[in-house]
């Protein structure tokens, strides 16, 4: 006899903010990128209009995601990292996650990364963590006054504490 939910964690895919390879900020077709915040996608696209003038292309391995997907990771992290207190400091809940409220990318390829440390920034695009130099979210004020110190981890992260 097949367990729904087993199926229901199976099933989970691009409608929950699975990435496929190869997808880019511009890619609206995709959950993930479409369900980002429409100020974020903005600075996100902006940036990476510029940056290709580099030779530089922003890839998405992750943004918007269900709970449910959210939630998988969460359970996927406990097992890999042995308990729920060490896979915080790479995964959020559902509930505090920025990725669930498409507040939250995680951009692919160094190069991307590296141009995005460089000039992020400019565009209100700011890295978040230390250990997570992939994940950004927008930081408007940024744009003025740089960007905010980074947390170690999102352990250091108040929003997480909830």
């Amino acid at each position: 006899m097949n367990d729904p939910r087993s199926e229901r964690r199976g099933a989970l895919g691009e409608a929950d903010g699975a990435v496929p390879d190869g997808v880019t900020v511009f890619d609206d077709a995709i959950p993930a990128v479409a369900n980002l915040d429409p100020d974020l996608l903005k600075a996100l696209r902006r940036a990476a209009a510029d940056a290709a003038d580099d030779g530089v292309e922003f890839h998405v391995n992750s943004g918007w995601r269900s709970p449910e997907y959210q939630d998988r990771l969460l359970r996927e992290a406990v097992s890999r990292y042995g308990s729920r207190e060490a896979a915080a400091r790479w995964v959020a809940t559902a509930a505090t996650s920025p990725h669930v409220s498409g507040d939250a990318v995680d951009i692919g390829r160094s190069d991307a990364t590296a141009w995005l440390s460089e000039h992020g920034a400019r565009y209100g695009l700011c890295p978040i963590y230390r250990n997570e130099p992939w994940h950004y979210e927008l930081r408007p004020e940024a744009i003025d006054r740089g960007c905010p110190r980074v947390y170690a981890d999102p352990t250091q992260d108040p929003r997480m504490q909830q």
